[in-house]
């Protein structure tokens, strides 16, 4: 169940939409837009599986600790975004939705929802799900644009 976990969320982030693509910029401002779909896959699942479990704390420590890892890179797409000139209107918002709406997917396929929260939290919390393992070849990009 682990496996499918991290095999659903990273299908979320690379699968995510991207607005048709007129160059290398724009092309990249998509990518870096799944940053801020990885975090609401982590936002979604985490809010959704404290729900479900009873309250359980630990579901809402390892999101806290989870952005606490992964803000720099949240501004470093945000920075790296703006510095090739922005994403269109909407399109932060439509990652957002997407990979929420693709983990609730995900999750509603889960033979056991209970097994499934509790991998998917074991992945939170030891950072399978970090923006640096998820998409680590995006993230060199914008930190070599970003040091340019």
């Amino acid at each position: 169940m682990r496996r499918f976990v991290a095999v659903c969320v990273a299908l979320a982030l690379l699968s995510a939409p991207v607005a048709a693509q007129e160059d290398g910029d724009s092309a990249l401002v998509g990518e870096l837009m799944a940053f801020h779909g990885s975090r609401a896959i982590i936002d979604v699942m985490t809010t959704h599986c404290y729900e479900t479990t009873g309250l359980d704390t630990a579901y809402k420590t390892a999101s806290e600790n989870w952005y606490l890892r992964n803000i720099s890179y949240l501004d470093l797409a945000d920075r790296v975004i703006e510095r090739l000139g922005g994403g269109a209107e909407g399109q932060r918002e439509a990652a957002e939705i997407y990979g929420g709406s693709q983990i609730m997917t995900a999750y509603n396929q889960a033979p056991d929802k209970t097994v499934f929260c509790r991998a998917f939290l074991e992945q939170v919390e030891d950072g399978a799900l970090d923006i640096d393992r998820q998409l680590p070849e995006i993230l060199k990009r914008a930190q070599e644009i970003s040091a340019s």
